[in-house]
């Protein structure tokens, strides 16, 4: 029996991985990975046989409980088996299934933790996602249009609200948020394809998410992340150029006058 890695390769920046990801990536036998990785890191492994398991949106995909199977098989053949997910493997990366699957066929595993998706946005906005005085809590969620789904109402408490696989779904997010008692001016930034050279950023109000303004600015084949609250303004708009005005006067640098 060999042993499974479940690593997070992170945002997309294949220098974003850690270093113990990509330590055990370089000797690795098999390497199976999610659909977003970016080639850069699998040249990590060129060593390894590459199985793609990904699943993306609105295209066909490898069925969980096969990706379970071939974890099983490949460890019981190889000594050092990957399962590369992107982000971090314990967010929205079902990792608790192919946990479940590799326990019951008593194989070893270990978890790899990763750099997910909405703290290296919030490094791209330069955007803290909490903030003294503004914002003290954050929710990390999905959208679902299931019928019997309890949507975001469980996420409308939050001060900073971060979608995962909420880029088709933004204004029917946005218009629940509205619906819940959100200011349609509370900022919203997105974000797509994070630290690769696709990167894209923009700005605008809950409002104009609701009226659909973001549908045609956002790739379709790129992943995105939607992030909504007080703590996406410009910082201006916050009151901290104030702040730091302050903090100069008081060191003695600028004069009060």
């Amino acid at each position: 029996m060999g042993k499974v890695y479940l690593i997070g390769a992170g945002p997309g920046a294949a220098d974003l991985i850690t270093v113990r990801g990509a330590r055990i990536l370089g000797l690795a036998q098999v390497v199976l990975h999610d659909a977003l990785i970016e080639p850069e890191m699998l040249e990590m492994a060129a060593q390894a046989h590459l199985i793609a398991v990904g699943k993306r949106c609105g295209q066909r995909s490898t069925a969980q409980h096969f990706i379970n199977k071939q974890l099983v098989d490949a460890a019981r053949g190889h000594d050092v088996v990957v399962r590369l997910k992107g982000g971090d493997p314990m967010l929205f990366g079902r990792a608790d299934e192919e946990m479940r699957a590799l326990e019951a066929a008593g194989i070893a595993y270990e978890v790899v933790p990763g750099i997910t998706a909405a703290l290296a946005s919030a490094a791209t906005l330069r955007r803290s996602l909490t903030l003294r005085g503004v914002a003290r809590s954050v929710a990390f969620a999905t959208y679902s249009r299931a019928a019997d789904s309890e949507e975001i109402r469980e996420h409308v408490n939050a001060d900073s609200l971060v979608f995962y696989m909420g880029r088709d779904a933004a204004p029917e997010i946005a218009q629940q948020l509205l619906a819940a008692g959100r200011d349609a001016a509370t900022p919203v930034a997105l974000v797509e394809a994070c630290s690769t050279p696709r990167e894209r950023t923009l700005t605008l109000t809950l409002g104009e998410l609701a009226h659909g303004r973001a549908q045609s600015w956002l790739d379709a084949a790129q992943p995105s992340l939607v992030m909504i609250g007080e703590a996406f303004a410009a910082r201006a708009a916050q009151g901290l150029a104030g702040d730091v005005l302050q903090e100069q006067v008081s060191a003695g640098l600028l004069s009060a006058a």
